[in-house]
């Protein structure tokens, strides 16, 4: 879907006018509209309230207007007019009186589709509005097209995206933009990666594993890693999933999508770093070849890691890949991963867990995250819970016994492979909508990314 016609800059073309309304101002505006206006409210059962909405008619046969409930006309946010951007017909749009702010994005998110495997692909057309903030446009659409990207990955059944669709989103966006893409597959993973390798090895032909590599930007600039989590079906090996969690494991590599969004986002807008991406694509599958509980894996940095349970394999794809992003010095390392159950539950589908090793990273990408509606919750890396991870026969376990700080312990494992000093942010997202909302989709959804986003522009955007 082709995304910059449906903002334009307000040169004072014919569009329908929207009328924002709040609970606090809505009884001064009832009485301020003509009386069909303020009959037709009425009909609709219109208050003011949050993604409300009615259609009030004008002077004229085809004159008419959309009055919107808002929870703050005094500060919107993004999701102001998502609902109404679901919802209106086809045609122009301008918010009377004001500029539309940060709701421009949520009308963008709000006209998403994921009508692939649909017959009958038959959405509303597309709504178009007018902003006064034309300097806002092309950024805002590249943001909302990251946000398509992502979805639309996550979205895509397993059956159509393994390890080599992964490579081909990298390739593509390499292609638009300029860069340069590696594969590690065959031997040299298994000789490079091991656990990237033992993790992938029971995948059926033509889905084999691979660490996918994408580089780009001046070798003067700073560096910085981006690692995205690629486990494109997690069965669970040979520690079976029941159905129950296996449901949506199409969305396992919802790291990988985050990561590949973020790396445009880098990429499109020009930031002045030298970006390293990073994902390691993998089936978790069952067959003969699959890695079993008990086993010894050797990993990239030399670490032997003893397998506690085969399901807790995405910290061991991870683990590869943040030890060959450290081994480059980056400045910085952010790495995006639906990695652990223990964060919904603590945390819910809506909240990303940060786990951070530098209080200053940590407190940048949470300022960024109220700044721009994509709220974070910082959880510890408490040092005192590396003695879960310990192992009797290796020099760490992939996982801890005790049913305790599942989300805690699967970032030390994680940090045991980010070099010291080193600052470096883990985003365990779920990168999925239980749920619709205005401009939010149920299915596969970008969480964080905004945040990861608005923090790096701050940091390099000089």
């Amino acid at each position: 879907m082709d995304l910059a016609p449906l903002l334009k800059p307000d040169q004072g073309q014919p569009a329908t006018p929207l009328q924002l309304v709040d609970k606090k101002g809505f009884e001064t505006w009832l009485k301020a509209q003509p009386a069909p206006a303020r009959r037709a409210a009425e009909a609709q059962g219109f208050k003011g309230e949050g993604f409300q909405l009615a259609i009030l008619p004008g002077p004229g046969r085809d004159e008419w207007s959309a009055a919107l409930g808002v929870a703050d006309v005094d500060d919107l946010s993004p999701w102001c007019l998502a609902k109404a951007a679901e919802s209106l017909p086809e045609g122009s749009y301008r918010v009377a009186g004001r500029g539309p702010g940060p709701a421009v994005l949520g009308w963008l998110l709000g006209q998403y589709r994921f009508d692939r495997y649909r017959k009958d692909a038959k959405g509303a057309g597309p709504r178009l509005l007018l902003t006064d903030e034309p300097a806002r446009i092309a950024e805002t659409v590249l943001i909302a097209e990251s946000t398509f990207l992502v979805r639309d990955l996550v979205n895509t059944p397993a059956g159509d995206l393994g390890p080599a669709e992964l490579e081909a989103a990298a390739e593509a966006l390499a292609e638009e933009c300029g860069a340069r893409v590696s594969v590690t597959a065959g031997q040299a993973l298994a000789d490079n990666y091991p656990m990237v390798a033992a993790v992938g090895a029971a995948a059926a032909p033509g889905r084999e594993p691979r660490l996918i590599e994408l580089e780009h930007g001046d070798r003067r600039h700073p560096k910085i890693a981006i690692v995205g989590k690629g486990v494109c079906f997690d069965s669970g090996g040979l520690d079976l999933k029941p159905a129950s969690g296996m449901r949506l494991m199409k969305k396992d590599m919802g790291g990988a999508a985050h990561a590949l969004a973020l790396a445009r986002l880098v990429i499109k807008s020009r930031l002045p770093v030298r970006l390293h991406l990073l994902i390691p694509a993998v089936e978790n599958a069952v067959s003969g070849a699959a890695f079993r509980p008990g086993d010894i894996l050797r990993s990239r940095k030399g670490l032997s890691v003893e397998i506690g349970n085969t399901d807790a394999e995405g910290r061991l794809i991870l683990g590869d890949a943040l030890a060959r992003a450290g081994e480059a010095e980056p400045e910085l390392i952010v790495d995006f991963a639906t990695l652990t159950g223990a964060a919904r539950v603590a945390l819910g589908p809506d909240l990303p867990a940060l786990f951070a090793n530098d209080d200053r990273l940590a407190a940048d990408l949470l300022a960024a995250a109220a700044a721009v509606a994509d709220p974070l919750w910082r959880m510890p890396l408490w040092a005192g819970y590396d003695e879960m991870l310990a192992s009797d026969i290796a020099d760490i376990g992939n996982m801890a016994e005790a049913p305790f700080a599942g989300a805690v312990t699967a970032a030390l494992f994680l940090q045991k492979f980010v070099p010291p000093g080193t600052p470096w942010a883990h985003l365990d997202t779920f990168a999925w909508r239980p749920a619709a909302k205005p401009g939010r989709p149920k299915g596969g959804d970008a969480l964080g990314l905004r945040a990861a986003w608005d923090m790096l522009g701050k940091r390099y955007a000089g």
